[in-house]
């Protein structure tokens, strides 16, 4: 007899990246050339200062269970961190931290959405925000992007979305996946429109740190008090100090909505892994040289990608991201075209693309679901299979 599962599983689905992250792995493994486009996760290591902390953290036997959320120290560290480079003031008890910038948001959801609550999410969006809120038994509801290219929603599309039930407006700057970021005149226009329908604002911050051009990061909750105080900022370490499998995060906020997820988190994962609290510690408050030169590599990348894509004729990307380290080129062509671009074979369908290395053929036997995971209207038809 199967076992009768709850129905909110059936609301949900896998994680999209996590997904084509592991079937590049599986392709790897058999011998094949792949270049991955799936999981946001920097191929850089993690810097050496923080790995010595946090082997130092196992030499000294600091392996036991720690509070709930997060060590003193490092919540220490992270109010100091808002400090300094948001201009945000916090006291400790208004962080928690969790086991990866996720499981915050999770945390988050589940402390402050339930049934017939509405969360507008702007459209490209990370794969996890409309299951986070059907977990929580709460609807999605999409904010399409402006008709520029800039992949970034306007204040009246958010306005017109709003309804009695709406209850949460996501921000993600600098966003995943396109790489667009908000300035701090786009934040204040948007906020307005939260604070006109008493909206809380959800600031997933992330990728603050991977930014180009001069790009100077904004964070939504330093605009005024009174958007700190309906504002709950999650970022981690995942990205600034390339730690994804370290899985630490945090979120500042309302200290009775930290109070709330501390509560729940005590119920679930309990506290993050002790010897990775201590590795955050030391990134936080270490140089942030391998920070820089990473960024300007994943700059240098970017403006190579740019430059090629800009060539192809059929290109609409108006131009380049300002972070993180994604370029989102539009193209237009009839599906099943093929063409030749810079040693690059490109099978464009009618609104995305996939690009690997010369030498490969394609088929339709592992349809990729990436492009409408994220919010796009039509999924990619094609992926890389094996070589011709």
């Amino acid at each position: 007899m199967p076992i009768r599962l709850a129905q909110r599983v059936s609301r949900v689905k896998p994680s999209a990246t996590l997904a084509v992250t592991a079937k590049a792995q599986a392709m790897r493994a058999e011998g094949h050339d792949i270049i991955g486009f799936g999981a946001g996760e920097p191929d850089f290591d993690t810097p050496e200062p923080i790995k010595e902390a946090a082997v130092k953290a196992l030499a000294e036997g600091f392996t036991k269970y720690t509070p709930v959320a997060g060590i003193p120290e490092l919540k220490a560290a992270i109010v100091e961190k808002f400090a300094r480079e948001n201009g945000l003031t916090y006291t400790p008890q208004e962080i928690a931290v969790s086991c990866g910038a996720k499981h915050c948001l999770y945390n988050l959801f589940q402390a402050c959405f339930e049934a017939g609550d509405e969360v507008l999410i702007p459209v490209p969006y990370w794969v996890s925000y409309p299951d986070m809120a059907y977990l929580a038994d709460a609807t999605p509801v999409f904010v399409p992007p402006m008709d520029d290219g800039s992949f970034k929603v306007s204040p009246e599309a958010v306005r017109e979305l709003v309804t009695p039930r709406s209850r949460a407006l996501v921000l993600n700057s600098p966003s995943n996946p396109t790489g667009a970021a908000y300035s701090e005149e786009e934040l204040r226009a948007l906020a307005a429109v939260a604070e006109e329908a008493d909206l809380l604002v959800v600031s997933d911050e992330i990728y603050e740190h991977i930014v180009y051009d001069g790009f100077r990061h904004v964070s939504v909750a330093a605009l005024s008090p009174e958007l700190k105080a309906r504002t709950m900022v999650v970022n981690g370490h995942s990205k600034t100090f390339s730690m994804t499998g370290w899985r630490i995060g945090y979120i500042a906020g309302d200290k009775d909505v930290i109070a709330a997820i501390s509560k729940i988190q005590s119920q679930s994962t309990s506290n993050p892994t002790s010897f990775a609290q201590r590795g955050a510690v030391e990134a936080l408050r270490g140089p942030m040289d391998e920070v820089a030169a990473m960024v300007e590599e994943f700059s240098r990348r970017r403006d190579r990608h740019s430059r090629r894509a800009q060539r192809h004729r059929r290109n609409k990307l108006p131009r380049c991201p300002r972070g993180p380290s994604t370029s989102s080129p539009t193209y237009r062509a009839s599906s099943g075209e093929n063409t030749k671009t810079e040693g690059l074979r490109v099978r464009w369908t009618s609104r995305s693309s996939c690009w690997r290395r010369p030498g490969w053929r394609w088929s339709r036997e592992s349809p990729s679901a990436t492009t409408g995971a994220f919010g796009s209207p039509t999924p990619p038809t094609w992926l890389p299979s094996k070589r011709a």
